[in-house]
């Protein structure tokens, strides 16, 4: 019975950072080590609770899902940590869903449902890798733009980039940022042009702001 729970938390560890990594990978506020805690702490809770039931079931009336129901609305004290208001953008909400899905894997493999929670963990991961790619056709496809560049580590640096879209009446849908160590940061910016304005003439008024560096692909 030991080595059975010992097989649920570690089931639940490696279908936990399966999530985690691809979080990780795209410098998400809650990466590998998180989710793979979160799955865990809840395939625990879930043994636990199973192991309440058998010895005190005979005794007091108990409900072997209670504490499983516990984790499904705690969970959301976490994920709102991750969820970040930009603006008038609003970041970190596909991490949070992330968590709760994970406390909902861990759950079912601390229950012994062994395969559901193997094929949950492959659906979740691709619905953040697949859908992704879809989801950047889409936009691809809506006449949205992807312009990568370099940004001079400085307060103030991305705001002149963004006067200077706004002076050309760009709508900017979305800003990515990579962090870096050096004095340059790697940005990605979703627009979407004007009628009035080509994409050959933004990228020359980018290439005039001083501490901006185009990348090669949109020489």
């Amino acid at each position: 019975m030991v080595w059975e729970d010992a097989l649920k938390l570690i089931l639940a560890m490696v279908l936990g950072g399966l999530v985690g990594l691809e979080r990780e990978i795209t410098n998400r506020p809650a990466g590998f080590r998180t989710h793979t805690l979160v799955c865990m702490g809840s395939a625990l809770v879930m043994i636990t609770s199973q192991y309440i039931f058998d010895e005190y079931h005979s005794l007091v009336n108990l409900d072997p899902a209670r504490l499983g129901a516990q984790v499904i609305s705690g969970i959301g004290f976490l994920g709102a940590g991750t969820i970040m208001k930009d603006e008038a953008r609003v970041r970190g909400l596909t991490t949070a869903a992330s968590l709760w899905v994970v406390a909902c894997i861990g759950l079912a493999a601390g229950a012994g449902l062994y395969q559901i929670s193997i094929f949950a963990a492959f659906l979740v991961y691709i619905v953040l890798i697949l859908l992704k790619k879809i989801e950047a056709l889409f936009r691809r496809n809506t006449g949205v733009k992807v312009i990568k560049m370099d940004i001079r580590n400085v307060p103030g640096q991305i705001a002149k980039v963004t006067d200077c879209m706004g002076q050309l009446k760009v709508l900017i849908r979305d800003i990515k940022l990579e962090p870096s160590d050096e004095p340059w940061v790697h940005a990605k910016f979703y627009i979407r042009l004007p009628r009035n304005v080509t994409y050959e003439n933004l990228l020359t008024e980018l290439k005039a702001v001083e501490g901006v560096r185009l990348s090669p692909d949109d020489d």
